[in-house]
């Protein structure tokens, strides 16, 4: 808040860039431990399985750890995403992707067309990847902002490693 000069959303602003330094610093260390943790919607017809890593065991066996992991599944649950992050997305499935939205911008004009088709296909893929999508519980917060955050916290690299969305209707 000092740093801020009293202002709570400047502050908050100031902690989410240390906490991507810390995590950015960290990103290249082994994880060997972690949790999985599941959710099944009230229902019974969605429900998600997530392995969330990170690197001693004693922050594995956190209850805020294990409650983050949950967090995430109930996430995935609700949000349906195909992909942890961007580098799983294959050059086929970005080519499949490109090949549905030029159609829709064809009759664009032709120096505005890579420029729009690259901001559909980003936005497509914002959706359908984890760590780009909008935290279900606090949408300013991506879940790449939700996990740096736990970097900054217990102080160990933490990520997701991977997950599983069942749904009976699908």
């Amino acid at each position: 808040l000092e740093e801020a000069g009293g202002d709570k959303e400047k502050a908050l602003l100031i902690l989410r860039k240390k906490s991507s330094d810390i995590a950015a610093k960290k990103s290249d260390r082994i994880l060997g431990s972690g949790t999985v943790a599941s959710y099944i919607h009230g229902t019974g017809s969605i429900g998600s399985l997530v392995e969330l890593s990170c690197e001693p065991d004693f922050v594995s066996k956190n209850d805020e750890f294990k409650a983050l992991a949950y967090d995430i599944a109930m996430h995935i649950a609700a949000s349906n995403p195909q992909f942890v992050k961007k580098e799983e997305v294959t050059e086929e499935m970005k080519k499949k992707i490109s090949d549905i939205f030029e159609a829709e911008v064809k009759d664009k004009p032709e120096a505005l067309r890579p420029k729009i088709l690259a901001g559909k296909i980003d936005a497509y893929l914002k959706e359908k990847i984890l760590l780009e999508q909008p935290f279900i519980k606090n949408p300013d917060l991506t879940v790449a902002d939700l996990i740096a955050g736990a970097i900054q916290k217990f102080g160990e690299k933490t990520e997701i490693r991977r997950f599983t969305r069942f749904s009976v209707s699908e």
